[in-house]
This record gives structure tokens, C-alpha cells and sequence, in this order.
């Protein structure tokens, strides 16, 4: 089974081609970098659907906080990754 994670992209990079656009993204506090190159639109702040390394769509805050809870609930998450602040609001 393939699963996007849902973070919050916390930088974007400055990049001279939009196919190496990449940022640092925030899992529950868990921060990687990630291919920004399919959601152009995206901005620092924005929560983002993620597939091994690459951003596959823009997400709201509160679907991302829905799936960070779903995560949880199977066992996928510990309870302290849902203090990050992005998930508090």
C-alpha cells in the first residue's frame, strides 16, 4: 500500500529551475527535504500531501490534522508527534 504524509513546509529553497524546486517539510516535528516541483503554488506555511520525497498536493490544515489523527490511531504515530506546533491549532 503507497501513503502520502501530510507536513508543513517550514522553507523553500531558492532554485534556478522549477523541476529542482525543493523545501524542508515538518512531520510532526520530523523535518525532510522534499520535491516541491508538482505543487507550484505551494508556499512556506502550507501543509502538503507527500510521496516517497515528493509533494503531491496541497492539503488544509485541518485534513492534514485529520490524517495526522488516523496515523495515530493504527499505530503509525506516537502521541507526542501530534504536540508539533503545526498540529495544536
Amino acid at each position: 500500500m503507497c501513503l502520502a504524509i501530510p507536513g508543513r513546509i517550514i522553507s523553500i529553497e531558492p532554485v534556478i529551475d522549477e523541476i529542482l524546486r525543493s523545501g524542508k517539510v515538518s512531520f510532526g516535528g520530523i523535518i525532510k527535504q522534499v520535491n516541491l516541483c508538482m505543487v507550484r503554488d505551494a508556499k512556506e506555511g502550507d501543509h502538503v500531501l507527500v510521496h516517497v520525497g515528493l509533494a503531491i498536493g496541497i492539503v488544509d490544515e485541518e485534513e492534514a490534522r485529520i490524517t495526522f489523527e488516523y496515523l495515530k490511531q493504527i499505530g503509525e504515530m506516537e502521541a507526542d508527534d501530534m504536540s508539533a506546533p503545526e498540529c495544536e491549532k
